[in-house]
């Protein structure tokens, strides 16, 4: 990764990055704050801080503005249909199941594949300790100055094109939340139609430590779900439930052991499985569709406040500091 200051002693002389370049912004604010330091003891905690924020693998919990970059092909998401059930796994147990961009296109193609199959029914779940750790952190580095606005316009397009996938999905959804979650994994809650979790898992929107505003429908669902004030408690002051507080405010349907959790759900998705798949279509079709209309113009107007959010200097200062706080750790 290129840094955004070469120079190893004195003042930082180069043009500082663009306003979602937050690595790189993170450490040009560094060297410029170490340039009156001595040079040995400058040099030192710059390094310190650089390789902390290059190798740190946490996530923010948010889509960011990155829409169109490009991910190698991998095996980050694993898709597979039996017993009537299409799965949809988060693959990257290393990196906490955090999502790239290339992830978020790759889920609505198997939202899209799996509304057209045999199965009777959709699940989402991850791979490894966590269900999701929202956003993969590497995703908000190396943005040229000049696409800044493009970025966050095309951010916010992917963002709104994902939700609605969830929106329009025809047949029973599932979450299968095997571990902690965080950020759009969490808001995202509201629109699946069961949400089983092991009691190991948490959930977490941590928007405004990040300067960043709710997606995911959530700003309608969460207060519907909860109330007003339990919903603000989550998303405006990012307070972390547990699952069972969560099933207690009614994000989450059902809690289970950890020990036994893979065995009871699945046991119990199967016979929901063999149901008549016709009916339960038309009976999700009944309990949705009244309100598919209001949830698209919710999702359309979280999407732009976001773009919003992207481009402010109070966004990029909190991540910076979430970075560098991220790097002391």
């Amino acid at each position: 990764m290129a840094n955004s200051c070469k120079a190893t002693e004195g003042p930082c002389n180069v043009p500082k990055p663009g306003v979602l370049d937050f690595i790189n912004k993170a450490k040009w604010d560094a060297w410029h704050a170490l340039g009156s330091l001595p040079k040995e003891t400058a040099r030192q905690n710059y390094v310190d801080l650089v390789s902390s924020l290059s190798t740190s693998s946490e996530s923010s919990g948010q889509v960011t503005p990155a829409a169109d970059r490009k991910q190698p092909g991998s095996d980050a998401l694993v898709v597979t249909s039996q017993d009537g059930i299409t799965t949809i796994t988060l693959n990257r147990p290393d990196k906490k199941n955090a999502l790239t961009p290339q992830m978020y296109h790759d889920i609505m193609l198997a939202l899209e594949a799996a509304s057209k199959d045999d199965s009777a029914i959709a699940v989402l779940t991850g791979n490894g300790d966590y269900y999701c750790s929202g956003n993969d952190l590497t995703n908000f580095t190396d943005i040229p100055p000049g696409e800044v606005e493009d970025r966050a316009r095309s951010g916010a397009v992917l963002l709104r094109d994902f939700v609605d996938c969830f929106i329009d999905f025809p047949k029973p959804l599932v979450a299968v939340v095997n571990g902690p979650a965080v950020g759009i994994s969490v808001t995202l809650l509201g629109l699946f139609d069961i949400v089983y979790a092991t009691d190991r898992a948490t959930f977490h929107t941590p928007f405004s430590h990040l300067g960043q505003s709710p997606e995911g429908c959530s700003s309608y669902t969460f207060p519907k779900m909860m109330g007003p004030s339990k919903a603000t408690e989550m998303l405006v002051f990012g307070k972390k439930l547990t699952a069972r507080e969560a099933c207690t405010q009614g994000l989450v349907t059902e809690v289970f052991p950890d020990s036994t959790f893979q065995k009871e759900v699945w046991v119990r998705l199967k016979a929901y499985s063999k149901l008549p798949p016709n009916a339960m279509r038309i009976s999700k079709q009944v309990i949705r569709n009244r309100e598919k209309e209001t949830l698209h113009a919710i999702n359309a107007e979280e999407s732009s406040i976001l773009q919003e959010r992207w481009l402010s200097d109070e966004c990029m200062n909190a991540i910076v500091n979430f970075l560098s706080k991220k790097a002391k750790l």
